[in-house]
């Protein structure tokens, strides 16, 4: 039985990043909802508490009953899950008269209590917060504190309970990893056993005794999560398996033919559909990217369940999920960032049972299974791209000539940063057309041509992303390049917006 980290989600942005962490010790754990934890879960080891948008006196503020839980096993409440337990405990949580945000450092430390282990005076943590614990019960012991803020960590006398006002989940927590090791590893009493093999090989076995002899069908996209998904599946049940790759003709220069070949060479069953014209004559005049994406989503959903509906026999749908989209689609706040990334409506449209071998997973934890399962390289760390493809990478309508002109642009970009030994430096990068034109010379003439704009970002979940500061000899050469190979443009402009508050794609 896998030992497990139950992790409460009370609706903060880093509650992945938590997960994450924790996956990074080797030790499993899932997300749940705040108010659903698995009571009669034999395997739960430990509990965190997330942090959360709302304050523990607001009338909305997100209430879970703690005390079962804290009565059989070690818990960790952060930042407002440590207000959250502090105040249901009878201490005093208000609003600090100045929002802490930003880099602190630990003045005074506790270094005989178990989570504090190895915490040196002056270790920098990250706080993002509005409200402080002014007060604590008799029974809390404070363990760590700042200049400004003197209840940063504590413990709850005679129970294995512990809150901290920092996020040691943040990169920026420097001795987080260490905190959050001291508490799934020391107090939890975690194995560290959870590894890209041992995913595999219960996964594989699962698989089996799960499909049987029945026949599964995979829609293809060229990324990564699907691609591992489907040499998964085809370790487990082999020629069980048909994947199908529908070209909506906004996929990147040569990227169809590319792709078809490699999977090949994987010895998947792959049966490849341009179905390109349909999609440009359903999209000719739409310009709302939202639009964009509904008509692409229906209309791989009618060229896939063609292309299935040939097939015999065919009881299952295998996707590509993965953990951040099930965690996402919670929305537990009520507020969705984003829609679920793979298709909706196919398993009940095609009256099949769904498969997702990979939703339990983070993006590299896929990563580390491909190279378990020797995947190339060149597929394990292609940039995520989005399903729309190019249509939300073209601002105003659609045509094949610009999509022409951004797949010769994207092209140059791409492959220069390979070149330059930059691709693996970015965690996602592409070429956005703007619907402006401007004014330029080319030889003795006068232009008046299209505008693109670089974007190449840096971040380890796509949670948050920085742009790439690439260097500018580089970025020089293929505004060059570009503007001298690319019929139609004549300006380049580079993208510095951070997420936030920008995003990644456009649109």
């Amino acid at each position: 039985m896998q030992e497990k980290i139950i992790i409460l989600d009370f609706g903060s942005q880093t509650t992945q990043l938590i997960g994450r962490r924790v996956r990074e010790l080797n030790m499993y754990c899932e997300i749940v909802p705040y108010n659903k934890f698995p009571h009669d879960d034999p395997s739960v080891i430990g509990v965190i508490l997330s942090g959360s948008p709302f304050s523990v006196y607001d009338e909305k503020a997100f209430k879970a009953d703690l005390e079962p839980i804290a009565c059989r096993l070690p818990m960790l409440g952060i930042c407002y899950g440590a207000q959250y337990i502090a105040y249901v405990s009878g201490g005093k949580v208000e609003p600090a008269a100045s929002r802490e945000y930003g880099r602190a450092h630990l003045t005074t430390i506790d270094q005989a209590d178990p989570l504090m282990k190895g915490i040196e005076p002056g270790a920098q943590v990250w706080m993002s917060h509005g409200d402080t614990i002014t007060a604590v019960p008799d029974n809390f012991r404070i363990v760590a504190s700042t200049d400004k803020v003197k209840v940063a960590a504590y413990r709850i006398e005679g129970m294995r309970t512990w809150g901290v006002q920092f996020h040691p989940e943040v990169f920026h927590s420097e001795c987080g990893t260490q905190i959050l090791r001291n508490f799934v590893v020391d107090i939890c009493g975690g194995k560290q056993d959870w590894s890209a093999a041992s995913f595999i090989e219960s996964t594989v076995a699962s698989l089996k005794e799960q499909l049987g002899d029945d026949k599964v069908v995979l829609g293809l996209s060229g990324g990564v999560d699907s691609s591992v998904a489907a040499v998964l599946l085809n370790k487990a049940i082999g020629k069980n398996l048909t994947c199908i790759f529908v070209d909506h003709g906004m996929l990147r220069k040569n990227e169809f033919a590319d792709v078809l070949r490699d999977y090949q060479g994987l010895g998947l069953n792959v049966i490849g559909v341009d179905a390109s014209e349909k999609f440009f004559s359903e999209l000719a005049g739409v310009t709302e990217p939202e639009r964009k994406r509904k008509i692409i989503g229906k209309g791989f959903i009618d060229v896939f369940d063609a292309e299935a509906s040939k097939l015999a026999d065919v009881k299952w749908l295998a996707q590509g999920t993965i953990y951040p989209d099930c965690i996402e689609s919670l929305s537990i706040t009520g507020t969705t960032i984003k829609s679920h990334h793979n298709v909706g409506g196919l398993p009940e449209k095609m009256h099949l049972k769904l498969c997702e071998p990979l939703r339990l997973l983070f993006k590299d934890e896929v990563r580390a299974v491909g190279r378990e399962l020797g995947m190339p390289e060149h597929l394990i760390k292609r940039h995520p791209f989005p399903g729309p493809g190019l249509a939300v990478r073209i601002l105003g309508d659609i045509t094949p000539e610009k999509v022409r002109t951004l797949q010769e642009a994207d092209h140059i970009f791409i492959q220069g940063l390979r070149d330059h030994g930059l691709y693996d430096q970015v965690w996602q990068a592409g070429v956005i057309l703007l619907p402006v034109q401007s004014v330029g010379v080319m030889g003795d003439e006068r232009t008046y041509e299209r505008a693109v704009a670089l974007r190449a970002v840096t971040s380890t979940d796509a949670m948050t992303a920085d742009w790439a500061h690439l260097p500018y000899e580089f970025l020089a050469k293929v505004s060059t390049d570009i503007i001298n190979k690319v019929k139609g443009v004549n300006r380049v402009c580079y993208d510095i917006s951070s997420k936030p508050p920008s995003t990644i794609e456009w649109e």
